[in-house]
């Protein structure tokens, strides 16, 4: 245990992860616990369970919302960083009513920004996003890819790269925005993306449900590549208000990658439908990573029919109990 302190003493102090019930979370704060940081979970239990980090060796699990300006000081006490997670993540339900994802997304950051300047928080890192925000635009993407967002969630996310530069540059809190690909991997029960739709597909018999022709393309990454490129974020020295994608760098059509999960679930062949597509999602989406790697060695290993491989096993040693979680796409 002491050696784990002191390994976690490159951490600067006390981690805050927000929304660290939800699937990212409860991946990261392990990862960050098991390095030896002392890790203080954020959380409204609203999308996220505490049941997902019961055993993860977290110091605290804090219930709050990002909404509540007394709740984030009182939890910022003695904090060192932020790593801010807690999201109203769903382009489909931005669409629907965008004043639920402003409320969360944009206000919600700037309390947690806000609250930071005011406890005198050394760093933060931003949960962004980099399909949603970036648009309709010609792939590989990088930061200078000017933003476009087509739904409200996008455009929540750009907001809070842009509070997150302007907090970064006006206080002098290192902010980190990341640009997360489409993650995947352990812990996603609960969500409604696609791989985790496909494998409750294929594990339950039932047909593959597409929207739209299968043709759109997405950068789907690895849950553990992810947090180790997060905690890398974390403890580097990079200047305030940065912005970072986070990416496989691999371009993989929706159709392929259904067929990919069916196969690796040793049922080729099993059935696919098509729908309309949703309003408010890319076409293409892809990035590049080059500038993580050069930041701070950000460098995917996994690579996507070994990801969905642990995935897969994941969902089947969790049994039936994958299948009773409420959904959500946070």
């Amino acid at each position: 245990m002491l050696r784990d302190r002191q390994q976690g003493m490159r951490f600067g102090g006390p981690i805050l992860v927000t929304g660290g019930c939800g699937f990212i979370g409860a991946n990261l704060v392990r990862r960050l616990a098991k390095a030896g940081g002392q890790v203080l979970v954020f959380d409204n239990f609203s999308r996220g369970a505490p049941a997902l980090i019961s055993d993860s060796g977290v110091d605290r699990v804090i219930q709050g919302d990002i909404r509540n300006r007394a709740a984030i000081l009182d939890a910022l006490r003695d904090t060192w960083s932020v790593i801010h997670l807690a999201a109203f993540g769903s382009v489909v339900d931005s669409v629907a009513d965008p004043a639920p994802n402003f409320d969360n997304n944009v206000l919600g950051t700037f309390n947690i920004l806000d609250c930071a300047r005011l406890a005198g928080i050394e760093k933060l890192v931003f949960a962004s996003t980099g399909g949603a925000l970036i648009g309709n635009a010609a792939p590989p993407v990088d930061e200078n890819s000017i933003p476009r967002p087509i739904s409200p969630y996008g455009a929540s996310k750009l907001c809070g790269e842009g509070y997150c530069h302007a907090f970064g540059q006006a206080y002098g809190i290192q902010t980190v925005a990341l640009r997360f690909a489409n993650v995947y991997g352990p812990y996603s029960a609960h969500k409604t993306g696609a791989v985790t739709a496909f494998i409750k597909a294929v594990l339950t018999g039932h047909p593959i449900q597409i929207f739209g022709d299968g043709k759109a393309t997405r950068d789907f990454l690895y849950v553990e590549d992810l947090c180790a490129g997060i905690e890398r974020a974390l403890v580097a020295n990079v200047a305030p208000g940065s912005v970072f994608h986070m990416a496989s760098g691999v371009e993989t059509g929706i159709a392929d990658l259904a067929r990919m999960i069916a196969r690796i679930a040793g049922r080729p062949g099993h059935p696919i439908e098509f729908g309309r597509k949703r309003i408010g999602e890319v076409e293409r989406n892809f990035a590049r990573g080059d500038a993580a790697r050069t930041a701070f060695g950000f460098e995917p290993e996994w690579s996507l029919e070994r990801g969905l491989a642990a995935t897969l096993d994941w969902f089947i040693a969790k049994g039936d109990s994958a299948f009773l979680e409420p959904s959500s796409d946070s």
